[in-house]
């Protein structure tokens, strides 16, 4: 089955999704850059990171310490 749309109109479409699919991609990598921008990422969790750290720390101690004394 042959379409009776114009070569033209077909090539204008498809120029048009590849221009808006390059979009979405650009727009998806910056998204993607600045969620997982290590430094920002980093600054937003620093305290809450150390806290986790520091009952990890604690508990490993007592752990480790519960195995040498008696």
């Amino acid at each position: 089955m042959t379409s009776h749309i114009p070569y033209e109109l077909l090539e204008e479409r498809a120029a048009t999704q590849r221009r808006q699919l390059h979009n979405r991609v650009v727009e998806l990598r910056s998204t993607v850059n600045e969620r997982l921008d290590a430094r920002k990422v980093a600054r937003e969790y620093l305290w809450p990171a150390a806290g986790v750290t520091a009952v990890i720390g604690l508990l490993l101690g007592y752990g480790i310490t519960s195995i040498f004394t008696d």
